[in-house]
């Protein structure tokens, strides 16, 4: 199935048949705590499952259900194409992070995590930090995304923001000519960030560095406060519909997922389209409709796997210089995607999926012959 085709959200579906694709979904409940929470494993054809915790106010169960199907499997084709031996795993903790976090939730939490014994390895996402990687792992040990002081990577969304930054060189590259990710292809060309959270606002700073106008939205006031002090030179409009209403050259939509509607990209101006968020295709046939208005797209699994090659090195002992030179590669993976999406006439995103299930296809067979 193409990483572009989202989950429905259940109605009366069964559990089994909406997540027909995953190994296993298991549902956390503590009451003392209030901990509500899904881990879903999608693949461990390459290895084991990682992905981040995502702590949100889902409007019901079967919308976190939905969301949680949708990035795990997200995350086994992220892992695939960056060319770590890891499957995809995600999972979500159910209510608002302000109000319910707390570190009886999340170490019970952490005792859940731990009762896969090793099938998943949870780490940061929207609404965790890695202040709370070091709850979860004193009932845990299977976490990474840990804090700098506990001997952890510290937060992920430093290269998360570098590796979409790479990618976005490349796109530029495809879109307008050039080579060598040279900033210069970015040099005043005006980019607008949707979502200036943690990686958002490193973003920014690539491309203010790289001569590039940018204007941001979000929808969190302080987020924009910060990037006022920290970037004058950077506009701030109130809406992500004024965002788009922009004359942009480059859209990076680096808040939550589904932000591609056919509504945005009939509106949309610009050429190349490189964001952090994850699932950023509302429906299938949305990566067409880019093709066919000449947008270049930049799968969002292929440049925001910065994070996760973050997150990853700390199982080998985090070294942030090895780290960083494996993200910087996001711009040659992403290149190869635009070149295999150009010479067999079918869209990035789909190009993208052909890469990473080739691999779990050639790879996880080489790996389940040596397992036996």
């Amino acid at each position: 199935m193409s990483s572009a085709t989202p989950v429905t959200t259940p109605t009366n579906q069964d559990v089994f048949e909406l997540g027909a694709e995953h190994e296993q979904v298991v549902f956390c409940n503590d009451p003392a705590s209030g901990l509500r929470a899904i881990v879903a494993i999608h693949s461990t054809a390459l290895g084991p499952a990682l992905g981040g915790t995502r702590f949100h106010a889902y409007a019901s169960t079967a919308d976190a259900v939905a969301d949680v199907l949708d990035l795990s499997r997200g995350m086994s084709y992220k892992a695939a194409l960056a060319g770590l031996d890891l499957g995809g795993g995600k999972a979500v903790i159910i209510g608002d992070p302000n109000t319910l976090k707390s570190e009886a939730l999340l170490r019970a939490y952490g005792r859940f995590v731990e009762s896969l014994s090793g099938r998943y390895y949870t780490a940061c996402d929207v609404g965790t930090f890695s202040e709370d990687m070091d709850h979860i792992a004193r009932e845990c040990q299977y976490v990474t995304g840990r804090t700098v002081a506990h001997g952890g990577a510290g937060d992920s969304s430093v290269l998360t923001a570098y590796g979409v930054y790479r990618g976005m060189l490349a796109a530029a590259e495809a879109a307008w000519g050039g080579e060598d990710a040279d900033p210069a292809v970015l040099e005043g060309r005006l980019v607008g960030v949707a979502g200036v959270g943690k990686v958002g606002r490193h973003l920014v700073g690539h491309l203010v560095e790289a001569g590039a106008r940018v204007v941001v939205t979000d929808v969190w006031a302080p987020a924009l406060d910060r990037i006022r002090e920290e970037y004058p030179s950077v506009e701030v409009v109130e809406s992500t519909e004024a965002l788009i209403a922009q004359p942009l050259d480059v859209y990076a939509p680096c808040a939550l997922g589904q932000a591609l509607t056919d509504d945005v990209v009939e509106q949309l101006t610009a050429k190349v389209v490189c964001g952090a968020a994850n699932n950023q295709l509302a429906h299938p046939g949305i990566e067409k409709k880019l093709a066919d208005r000449g947008v270049v797209y930049a799968p969002d699994y292929c440049v925001n796997s910065g994070g996760l090659i973050q997150v990853a090195d700390e199982l080998e002992g985090f070294s942030f210089e090895r780290a960083q030179q494996r993200a910087s590669g996001i711009y040659d993976t992403t290149r190869d995607v635009l070149e295999l999406a150009a010479s067999d006439g079918v869209a990035p995103a789909t190009a993208a999926d052909r890469l990473a299930e080739k691999r779990m296809r050639d790879v996880g067979r080489l790996r389940g012959i040596w397992l036996r």
